[in-house]
């Protein structure tokens, strides 16, 4: 009997120690939560600052790229207003007849390039060749302004190409006056322009974007 009784004795104990070291774990379980709850909030506050301080500096390139389509915009409005005012415009007061398809059309688009081939031949001074500056070559020289572009948007075209032609009829002027000053040559002023023709055509009506 007294067996029995010692025998049970150490396990009770035993199971209170257990007991008790598994209370003390919990408890110190729970106190490194808390420190790491309080840890926790800090670190996340510091956050914070950091993320409203990168905010912060993030603002300039923000304003930067919000800034930069609205002067675009505005450049095309000029650009728009300007060739609206001065390029020579649709005969009729009514919506254009020269709409995709027709042959009026096709005509001022025959029109629009073939100027465009006879002034190079007159600027290269293949058509009423001369040694000396005359009337025919200076006419070559101009006529992508005075007959390709006034042609082209005689046309009912689409937007691109109406912006594009807008930009080339304030452009051309600049680079025929310009250019002689450091080129005296016809044939240089007809093919810059006729560069800059196609280069606009390329960025506006997206020529060289990759299809998808």
């Amino acid at each position: 009997m007294n067996a029995l009784v010692l025998t049970k004795f150490p396990t009770i104990f035993s199971i209170k120690e257990s007991s008790s070291t598994k209370f003390c774990r919990k408890q110190l379980k729970i106190g490194s939560t808390s420190d790491g709850v309080d840890t926790q909030t800090v670190e996340e506050g510091r956050e914070e600052q950091e993320s409203g301080e990168g905010s912060s500096d993030s603002n300039p390139s923000t304003t930067t790229s919000s800034a930069s389509p609205a002067i675009d915009k505005d450049i095309k409005k000029v650009v728009q207003k300007t060739a609206a005012t001065f390029a020579p415009r649709a005969s009729t007061a009514t919506k254009n007849p020269a709409v995709p398809g027709t042959a009026l059309y096709t005509v001022f688009e025959v029109q629009g390039y073939a100027s465009m081939l006879l002034g190079g031949a007159l600027s290269f001074n293949f058509i009423f060749p001369s040694n000396e500056p005359d009337i025919w070559r200076l006419m070559g020289m101009w006529s992508i302004w005075m007959f390709t572009i006034p042609s082209l948007r005689a046309r009912d075209c689409s937007k691109n190409e109406k912006e594009a032609l807008n930009y080339l009829f304030l452009l051309i002027p600049l680079l025929n006056v310009l250019i002689p000053f450091f080129w005296k040559s016809f044939s240089v002023v007809w093919s810059a322009d006729t560069i800059a023709f196609f280069g606009m055509y390329a960025w506006k009506l997206g020529w060289l974007q990759k299809s998808e």
